[in-house]
């Protein structure tokens, strides 16, 4: 299958993406679970501690109000005593739909009960003046409710404590995977990067040497790439016109050495031309010096006779 390199540089980007999608897919996988964890312990333990602090602020404040009307021998405030008692109902009707805990349900059921006694008992008061027995009655619920909220109170409150440490230890086991499948990811992105450049240098680097040689009259320059990407048809080219510039070359050498054969013919017939001019002139000045010679002696043969 042929991959054009815009093909295979869109691949690698898309494996880049791929690679942080994983990381990020992992991390909100993580934050999800611990996000599930603390918001278990807000939505759930949490809220039923606050329930039963309210139960029990209520139930403070009932024996508070109904204890000073004793001490100060006056009728308890039976609206004030009925406004409590409905705060402290309606913690406990928000605490039954908030059961978490094993046993929870038993123990809220016991306060429950523990509470309607307790309810109507002080609704009989009715703004009337308390006698010791009712004090004592009163207080005696009260320490009943007040031990069984606390003992509610202290059950969320051991369970906050084990969901926290828990949630830490997801949240440690989250850093953990997380950093080990961060550096997987890394090393693999690492060394794709690093392939993927190696591959452009390796082919870049061959074709700038390649072109170098070639400026400088190297004609036997050859390039050879493997694949079937657009840089084994550059070579395929560059090999076309370094071979076409070889024999373009060899051609030019050749037509020079003609060109250089008979401009050496020309030279050598024109040196021979030169040479047979000088013997002329020479054997014209050995003529004309004969001729005087002869004349000499002819004049002085005359001068004997």
């Amino acid at each position: 299958m042929k991959l054009s390199i815009r093909t295979k540089f869109a691949l690698g980007m898309i494996f880049i993406f791929i690679i942080i999608l994983v990381l990020l897919g992992f991390s909100a996988f993580y934050m999800n679970k611990l996000s599930n964890k603390t918001s278990a312990i807000l939505k759930e333990n949490y809220l039923s501690v606050v329930y039963a602090r309210e139960m029990n602020e209520g139930l403070v404040n009932i024996n508070q109000e109904i204890t000073t009307s004793f001490l100060t021998n006056r009728n308890p405030d039976g609206q004030f005593i009925q406004k409590e008692l409905g705060t402290i109902d309606q913690s406990l009707q928000l605490e039954k739909g908030n059961i978490t805990e094993p046993g929870e349900d038993k123990l809220v059921a016991g306060i429950e009960t523990g509470f309607v006694e307790y309810r109507d008992s002080v609704g009989k008061v009715n703004g009337s003046l308390l006698s010791a027995d009712q004090i004592l009655y009163f207080q005696k619920k009260l320490g009943f409710l007040s031990q069984q909220i606390v003992l509610l109170s202290q059950m969320n409150g051991k369970a906050i404590e084990v969901k926290t440490d828990d949630a830490k230890v997801s949240a440690k086991n989250a850093v953990t995977g997380m950093t080990i499948l961060g550096s997987f990811c890394f090393l693999i992105a690492l060394s794709f990067i690093y392939s993927f450049a190696s591959y452009f240098n390796e082919r870049f680097f061959q074709l700038y040497n390649g072109i170098k040689e070639i400026v400088s009259s190297n004609y036997g320059q050859r390039l050879y790439f493997d694949g079937i990407d657009e840089f084994y048809e550059i070579s395929l080219l560059f090999n076309q016109m370094a071979e076409k510039l070889s024999e373009g070359q060899s051609q030019n050498e050749q037509e020079i050495s003609l060109d250089f054969l008979e401009d050496s013919k020309n030279d050598d017939n024109f040196n021979n031309i030169q040479e047979v001019k000088s013997i002329l002139t020479r054997l014209k000045s050995i003529g004309e010096q004969a001729e005087e010679v002869i004349s000499k002696i002819e004049r002085g043969k005359d001068l004997k006779i």
